[in-house]
C-alpha cells in the first residue's frame, strides 16, 4: 500500500485486507471476542474514540495493548485514581536551569501525548481531570502553559469503566460520554473461549502480537483509509432512516403519564444528541467497507446501531425499576421506523 488518494474497487480490498490484517493480529492473544474487536476497528478507522464497560479481568488492557502492537504505533496507559490530577495527563511546566544559571520554562509532555491511549477506570479520576481529556478528544490538540500543541495523528482514545464498585467513583458527565463514538459492552467468556484462554496464558509459549504493516508507512496508510471511510456513499433514504432513530430517542415528556405512551416517552429522560448521528453514519460507512460496498446499507446502520447509542440514550428511575435497557430501547426504535419501509 501507497500513501496516495484511492478510488473505486481496488480501495476498498485494500481497506478489507487492512483491517482483516489488524483483526487477525490482534486475535493471536485475544480469544473469541470478535464483534468487540471488530466495533473497536470500526471506532478507530471513523477516527473516534471508544469507552469499554466490563468487570475485571476480560481482556480490556489486553485488547488496547494487543491493537497498539498491531499498528506499530506508540502507546500510552495511564491509570486513573482520585488523586490524579490534569497535569499528570497533560503535562507540565518545569523551570529547567541552562549552562550559565539562567532559567527558563520549558514544557514536559504528559502521556496524553501519543497514538494510542488507554485511559484505565477513567471513572476512578475526579471531574476535573476527566475533563482533562475533553479538548484532546474533540479537537485533537492540547493547550498547556498559554500553547496550544497538536497531537500525533492518528490519536485514539480508548477508555475503560469498572461498572462494579462504584463507592469512590466519579460518574463520566454527559458531555464527556458523549465524546466518544461507541460504547462497548465487554461480557464474560463462554466456557469454549475460557479454555482456550487457559491454554494460551498457561502454557509455556504464548502467542504475540507483531506489527502488521511497515512502521515507516503505517501512518499514512491508516490516514488514507480513515480519508476512504468519508468517501463511501449514503443515499438520502438510509440518511433518513438514521435521522428518523435519532428523533425517536428523544422523549415527549408531555406523553410520559399516558397510557398510550411510547417506551420511549415512558422510560428515556434524554434522547441522543446530534454526535448520535454521525457516528451512526461514519460506522455504518465502515461496516460497508467491510462488506464490500461503497454505499451504505439499512443493515449497515443497524449493524453500529447499538454501540453508537447505548450511551446517549439516559434513562430514568422508573426504567430501571422496570429493568428496561437501551438496547430494549434501541431496538423498539428500529422496528417502528424499519416498519414502514418493509412495507
Amino acid at each position: 500500500m501507497g500513501s496516495h488518494r484511492f478510488s473505486g474497487k481496488d480501495s476498498i480490498e485494500q481497506f478489507r485486507d487492512m483491517f482483516r490484517l489488524l483483526r487477525d493480529e490482534i486475535g493471536r492473544v485475544i480469544v473469541g471476542q470478535a464483534d468487540i474487536v471488530e466495533q473497536v476497528l470500526i471506532c478507530f478507522f471513523a477516527r473516534g474514540h471508544v469507552l469499554l464497560e466490563g468487570v475485571p479481568g476480560l481482556g480490556k488492557t489486553l485488547l488496547v495493548k494487543s491493537l497498539s502492537r498491531a499498528l506499530g504505533f506508540d502507546f500510552k496507559r495511564i491509570q486513573f485514581t482520585p488523586d490524579l490530577m490534569p497535569a499528570d495527563i497533560i503535562g507540565t511546566q518545569l523551570v529547567v536551569e541552562g549552562e550559565r544559571g539562567t532559567k527558563r520554562f520549558e514544557f514536559s509532555p504528559g502521556p496524553i501525548f501519543t497514538n494510542i491511549l488507554l485511559a484505565d477506570e477513567i471513572n476512578r479520576a475526579t471531574p476535573r481531570t476527566q475533563s482533562a481529556l475533553l479538548e484532546a478528544m474533540e479537537e485533537r490538540q492540547v493547550s498547556a502553559g498559554g500553547v496550544t500543541r497538536p497531537l500525533a495523528e492518528p490519536f485514539f482514545v480508548l477508555a475503560t469503566q469498572n461498572p462494579i464498585e462504584m463507592e469512590g467513583t466519579y460518574p463520566l458527565p454527559e458531555a464527556q460520554v458523549d465524546r466518544f463514538f461507541l460504547k462497548i459492552f465487554i461480557d464474560y467468556p463462554t466456557s469454549g473461549e475460557l479454555r482456550e484462554i487457559l491454554k494460551r496464558t498457561t502454557a509455556a509459549a504464548r502467542g504475540e502480537v507483531k506489527p502488521a504493516f511497515d512502521p515507516a508507512s503505517a501512518a499514512s496508510e491508516i490516514f488514507e483509509m480513515q480519508k476512504l471511510v468519508r468517501e463511501v456513499l449514503i443515499s438520502a433514504e438510509v440518511e433518513q432512516y438514521i435521522v428518523e432513530i435519532v428523533t425517536a430517542t428523544r422523549p415527549d415528556r408531555k406523553r410520559a403519564g399516558e397510557a398510550d405512551a411510547r417506551l420511549v416517552d415512558r422510560y428515556v429522560s434524554y434522547g441522543s444528541s446530534p454526535r448520535g448521528a454521525q457516528a451512526l453514519v461514519l460506522g455504518a460507512k465502515v461496516a460497508a467497507l467491510l462488506d464490500g460496498r461503497a454505499n451504505v446499507s439499512y443493515e449497515d446502520v443497524d449493524r453500529v446501531l447499538a454501540p453508537a447509542l447505548n450511551h446517549r440514550i439516559v434513562l430514568n428511575f422508573e426504567a430501571e425499576a422496570d429493568k428496561v435497557t437501551p438496547r430494549d430501547i434501541m431496538r423498539r426504535i428500529r422496528e417502528d421506523v424499519r416498519a414502514p419501509r418493509r412495507a
